[in-house]
């Protein structure tokens, strides 16, 4: 009886210890989570907590999705549904950009569909049918083309949300496709290892289309389409739009957990200034109650619209001339003309691609490449298979771009790259002098923008009188994706190289230089 008595005792003492312990547990929790930064909604409070996840720097490449309802017209571009409302020769020089003159698509929409005021863009929600969408093809071929995220369009400007919306009627739920196109190709590209994003381009939506009484954008009907706005261009955003963005936003983040969330133009004009702080504060402390750190990207051509450091920068079809510190990010299309798909589609080259690719990276960057699919869902053949060839290039020099840091210059050679937004069409095409730099532990990756005449290439910035070579020892070199010896030497004004052996392909091409610790 004694016995029992004292096993008994134990027991009682050890269920006591094993609540002491876990109280104990819990407390010691409670504390880590407390001590997590939370983020308050102004811009001190975010810089003070702030800081660009080191993930998304060794990602690199990643594929951007304009996909909607403007692809059943597929003329113009993706602004279709803007530019079919402008009837008069009035264009910003953006607009000039993607339009192929002034009231070419007002023209042609009255022409093809009838006029504005009984056939608007409304009625081609019901004809994107997306009868031929497969998130699993779409996610495999961006698994080939070596891209490592995905980011595709959750709502553009027209005001049509690509997911099942708590907050609109017009989403692809409910109309046109009929299913969550955003939530598929989430769940598949997460079970195939993508990061998965979303963009936002809805803040435009506001002033995005013409009011006038000849059209149907002045319909009260479909005001929660074509945007409350007024027939007054000038009208500032209404407290209740901001607050219809805000509640749109939040819905999509807190419903699908992208893991980057990406901005179009126009958050960043005045008007929008006190939502700004709040959506990345909201955004960040998701992040930290999923238990991942998040990317926010802006285009910030407002500048300090999104501060720097409380978000990772993006420039729209251009590049930056030299190394940033910081993270940042091109964003461009495959498309010349167009982000989504049209049928006088021109594609840029994938060797102009990697090459792009090539110089970002040299500088700190990613790419962010967009492709346009058609309304019925399908990638383009020639999309796709740019997308393949990039991929089979990234198999042989992806460890000269993965997971890189930049070196002590991002490169030498003659061709100078233009700075800033929308300034791509002006750069010129690389040479085989034009190299670019990459370095990962002891090997730096001098890639070769074009295979230089008769093989032979000197790389000044190797020289034993560089500054940039200061007490670097060269131990081996070797060409990524070729067999044979390369003849190399040291010297004063270069590493000289006068046998690269065979091409490895048919784009840029990776010197592999291992220096000795």
């Amino acid at each position: 009886m004694k016995k029992h008595f004292l096993v008994l005792i134990a027991l009682t003492l050890l269920i006591v210890s094993c609540k002491t312990e876990n109280k104990d547990a819990k407390k010691d929790l409670t504390t880590v989570t407390d001590s997590i930064p939370k983020y308050e909604p102004n811009w001190e409070s975010i810089k003070k907590n702030y800081k660009d996840p080191a993930w998304f720097n060794k990602q690199k490449f990643g594929i951007f999705i304009h996909w909607g309802a403007y692809s059943v017209p597929a003329f113009g571009s993706e602004w279709y549904p803007r530019q079919m409302y402008m009837d008069t020769a009035t264009f910003t020089a953006q607009l000039k950009l993607q339009t192929k003159g002034p009231n070419a698509t007002f023209l042609h929409h009255k022409k093809k569909w009838g006029d504005q005021k009984d056939f608007g863009y409304k009625d081609f929600i019901p004809m994107f049918k997306a009868e031929k969408f497969d998130a699993k093809n779409w996610i495999d071929l961006f698994k080939k083309s070596g891209a490592k995220y995905v980011v595709p369009v959750a709502d553009h400007h027209d005001g049509f949300a690509m997911y099942k919306s708590n907050t609109t009627r017009w989403n692809s739920v409910d109309m046109g496709p009929k299913r969550d196109v955003l939530g598929e190709l989430f769940k598949e590209g997460r079970a195939q290892g993508l990061i998965m994003g979303a963009s936002s381009h809805y803040a435009f939506n506001w002033s995005f289309y013409n009011k006038k009484d000849k059209f149907d954008t002045t319909d009260p009907e479909y005001a929660d389409l074509y945007s409350p706005k007024g027939k007054d261009i000038n009208e500032p955003v209404s407290e209740e739009f901001k607050k219809q963005w805000m509640d749109r936003t939040v819905d999509l983040i807190d419903n699908y957990q992208p893991d980057i969330l990406w901005f179009d133009f126009y958050l960043d004009i005045p008007d929008y200034a006190s939502v700004r702080p709040k959506i990345a504060a909201y955004y960040y402390n998701k992040g930290i109650e999923w238990g991942k750190e998040v990317v926010l990207q802006d285009k910030n051509f407002s500048h300090e619209a999104f501060p720097e450091g409380t978000v990772v920068y993006d420039l729209e079809r251009g590049k930056l001339p030299g190394i940033r510190k910081l993270p940042w990010q091109t964003d461009t299309s495959i498309g010349k003309n167009s982000w989504s798909h049209v049928t006088d589609w021109k594609s840029k080259t994938a060797n102009q691609i990697v090459d792009d690719l090539v110089d970002i990276v040299s500088k700190n960057g990613n790419l962010l490449l967009n492709v346009g699919p058609k309304a019925d869902g399908t990638i383009p053949e020639d999309q796709a298979k740019i997308l393949l060839q990039i991929g089979e290039w990234l198999q042989v020099n992806g460890e000269a771009i993965y997971d890189t840091k930049y070196w002590n210059t991002f490169g030498e050679g003659p061709t100078e790259v233009k700075k800033g937004h929308h300034s791509e069409g002006k750069n010129k095409d690389f040479t085989g002098q034009d190299i670019r730099f990459t370095k990962k532990g002891n090997k730096l990756y001098a890639i070769m923008m074009a295979w230089p005449k008769k093989g032979e290439v000197t790389i000044e910035s190797l020289g034993e009188n560089s500054e940039y070579a200061k007490g670097i020892k060269i131990e081996n070199v070797t060409l990524l994706g070729s067999k044979k010896d390369i003849v190399y030497k040291q010297t004063k004004k270069g590493l000289s190289i006068t046998n690269l052996g065979d091409k490895s392909g048919e784009f840029a091409h990776t010197l592999e230089i291992t220096l000795s610790e």
